[in-house]
């Protein structure tokens, strides 16, 4: 690897608090680049509009991360002074839209907390740690890694936040619901004793894995009447998004609260929205039923 690729990743890590995974993607995106075309930083425009034939087997989707990864690598030389101009306008630009999240319902995610709650009845452990997991994912938008490895001191006290540590290392503060705090504190009057972490398990990272949560919310929808397919962790965190936009939230709060650190990220949330519009539209417009 270059120095000048080296210095970028240094980079990426203390200014961006870039995670691991994501410095390990764009240091093999851009030493792939440069194994195609040589030097990056001595390369010109031809060079990299050459990496459109050399990358023509791939994916849209990973076209553009490469390529992401080039234009901020060549933002970054013109920063540093390594560089007077800015060849990745040459780059090749893959015309990508992203999916729309799959969904759940009002009444569908509502079911589930139904079962959940019937099943913590007893004041089961294993009952009311799925209940207190549901009740976190839709009511704070929590990722699931960020669930799960939640330390016992992150619950408050005596304000209704919680502290999560995101991607990169960065804090920030979630609302916990009325729900899940009651949800919090049933789970904490019968939780193993012992430990630093919220949610302990025997797994090698001490607590509950992101897989184990899976299968948990899969087999409770199959109890509650809903297809399991549709059901994960991540579109839990969908659903608190999408629902909190329908009801008026604005997009930069939505932005802090799901720890995005782009505002484009979260607009995927405006395209859902205005599908569900469209949807009501065609479902319900005079002229529209009567075409039907």
């Amino acid at each position: 690897m270059s120095a000048a690729i080296s210095a970028f990743l240094a980079m990426l890590a203390a200014e961006r608090g870039a995670a691991a995974n994501t410095l390990a993607a764009y240091a093999r995106d851009l030493a792939g680049a440069e194994e195609a075309i040589g030097d990056l930083v001595a390369a010109d425009g031809a060079a990299l509009a050459s990496l459109g034939g050399a990358w023509a087997d791939l994916a849209p989707s990973s076209l553009a991360r490469k390529c992401s990864a080039l234009r901020q690598f060549y933002g970054f030389l013109l920063d540093e002074g390594l560089r007077t101009d800015d060849p990745s306008p040459a780059l090749p630009r893959p015309r990508t839209r992203r999916p729309l999240p799959r969904l759940l319902s009002h009444a569908e995610v509502e079911a589930m907390l139904r079962r959940a709650e019937d099943e913590a009845a007893a004041d089961r452990p294993e009952a009311v740690r799925l209940l207190t997991l549901l009740e976190l994912l839709y009511g704070s938008g929590l990722r699931a890694t960020e669930l799960v490895s939640l330390p016992q001191n992150a619950v408050p006290r005596d304000a209704p936040f919680l502290t999560v540590t995101g991607k990169g290392g960065q804090q920030r503060m979630v609302p916990v619901s009325t729900r899940a705090r009651h949800a919090l504190s049933r789970w904490l009057a019968v939780r193993p004793p012992g430990g630093r972490l919220l949610f302990p398990s025997r797994s090698g990272a001490g607590h509950i894995t992101r897989i184990r949560l899976y299968q948990l919310l899969r087999e409770l929808a199959g109890r509650a009447g809903i297809d399991p397919q549709k059901v994960s962790p991540h579109v839990l965190r969908h659903a608190f998004a999408t629902h909190l936009l329908e009801g008026g939230a604005d997009l930069r709060v939505l932005q802090a609260l799901l720890g995005h650190a782009d505002i484009a990220t979260t607009q995927i949330y405006t395209h859902v929205d205005s599908a569900r519009l469209v949807a009501l539209v065609n479902a319900r417009h005079p002229l529209a039923v009567r075409g039907a």
